[in-house]
C-alpha cells in the first residue's frame, strides 16, 4: 500500500465544562455538552477512525497493528507503551476546566499500561477575559500548598493569563493547570488518560454528583519549583518558516503559517502531525491532494516522503524528537 495522508473521524467525550463550539469545524458531535474531540487517538479510552483512501473505516490502533512498524518511522513504532505515542484533541472550554495536575512516566501509582502526560496547549480562539492557569507562582512550597488546598484557598497559589488566540502553552507533567472558561484550543499529548484533580469549583458532574478529587497523587507528582511550563505569544510567526511552540522529550510542536506553496518532506524517523488552525489550503503529495479546513488533523506517514502545503492557513506540525 502506497502511504498517504490520514484523515480521521474524532471520538468525542462529554465533559461538564464541554459546550457546543467544535460543532463549528463543521463535524457533527453528540447532543449535550461535548468538552473532547480526540482527533488522532490510540487509547483504551477512546479511537479515532480513518475517513479517506485504502484504510478508510479501521481505527489507529488497527493501523497501528497492520502498518505501525513501516508507517510511524524508526521511533514512532518502538515509542511510548506500544500504541501511538501522542494524543491530540481540540478542547471546547465552555466552563472552567478543573484545576488538575499529571503525573511522569515513572509514577509508581500509574495504572498498568497507562503513560505520565506532558502535554502542550495552542489557543485557537479565546473570548474576552478568559484566563488559563500555567503552574504555581514562584517560590510555593509544598506545605504551603497543601495548606492553601485545605484552607480552600488553592487559586491565589497559581499563575494565571488572559489567553487569546495564538498563545502557546508548554505544560510538562508535574506543572498544576487549568483552561478557563471562553478558549478553544488545540491539544498535542502524551498518549495518556491519566489526570489528577485538585479543585473542582465545587460542582456536580454530568452525573449530578461531585467529581473526584485526587489530593494525595497531586501532592506527590507536583515539581513544586521545577515543573518548567512556559507561555509564549506566537502571533508575529513569520510566513513559511516555522515558529518553535514545544520540544519536549516526546514531541516537538511548530506553527506555520502558510502564504505560499510550501514544499517540506517527512523523515524516515518519525510521522508527522499537521492540525489545520485558522484560514483554508491544501495538502498536495505523489500521489493525490486533500483539502485542509480548520479542526482538520491528519498523520503523515513517515515513509510518504514530499508534500507541500498551499493557500492561506495557518498550521501546527508535531513529531518526534
Amino acid at each position: 500500500m502506497k502511504p498517504y495522508p490520514i484523515h480521521f473521524q474524532p471520538d468525542f467525550k462529554h465533559r461538564v465544562w464541554g459546550g457546543r463550539a467544535l460543532e463549528e469545524f463543521g463535524y457533527e458531535i453528540p447532543e449535550g455538552h461535548v468538552g473532547e474531540g480526540w482527533m488522532i487517538a490510540d487509547h483504551a479510552n477512546g479511537t479515532s477512525t480513518v475517513t479517506n483512501g485504502e484504510l478508510k473505516g479501521l481505527g489507529l490502533d488497527e493501523v497501528r497493528e497492520k502498518l505501525g512498524a513501516e508507517w510511524f518511522g524508526a521511533k514512532g513504532a518502538s515509542a511510548g507503551n506500544g500504541r501511538f505515542p501522542l494524543l491530540v484533541k481540540l478542547l471546547d472550554c465552555n466552563d472552567d476546566l478543573s484545576v488538575q495536575v499529571h503525573p511522569g512516566n515513572d509514577y509508581e501509582n500509574l495504572a498498568q499500561g497507562e503513560l505520565g502526560k506532558t502535554e502542550m496547549w495552542y489557543v485557537l480562539d479565546a473570548k474576552p477575559g478568559a484566563k488559563i492557569i500555567y503552574g504555581l507562582k514562584d517560590g510555593i512550597t509544598r506545605s504551603e500548598f497543601e495548606a492553601a488546598v485545605q484552607e480552600d484557598r488553592i487559586l491565589d497559589t497559581m499563575m494565571s493569563v488572559e489567553a487569546e488566540k495564538g498563545d502557546s502553552f508548554y505544560i510538562p507533567s508535574g506543572t498544576v493547570h487549568a483552561l478557563g472558561s471562553g478558549v478553544l484550543v488545540a491539544e498535542i499529548q502524551q498518549n495518556s488518560d491519566t489526570t489528577y484533580r485538585l479543585y473542582d469549583y465545587n460542582r456536580p458532574g454530568l452525573d449530578g454528583k461531585p467529581r473526584e478529587l485526587h489530593i494525595e497523587d497531586s501532592l506527590n507528582v507536583i515539581g513544586f519549583g521545577k515543573a518548567g511550563a512556559t507561555f509564549m505569544k506566537t502571533m508575529d510567526a513569520a510566513p513559511n518558516e516555522w515558529l518553535e511552540l514545544a520540544a519536549s522529550p516526546y514531541f516537538v510542536v511548530e506553527k506555520g503559517v502558510v502564504t505560499a506553496p510550501w514544499n517540506l518532506s517527512t523523515t524516515p524517523e518519525s510521522f508527522t502531525l499537521l492540525i489545520a488552525c485558522e484560514g483554508s489550503g491544501s495538502l498536495e503529495w505523489a500521489d493525490g491532494s486533500l483539502a485542509m479546513k480548520p479542526g482538520d488533523c491528519f498523520l503523515l506517514p513517515a515513509t510518504l516522503g514530499g508534500y507541500t502545503l498551499s493557500g492561506s492557513q495557518t498550521v501546527l506540525r508535531s513529531y518526534l524528537p
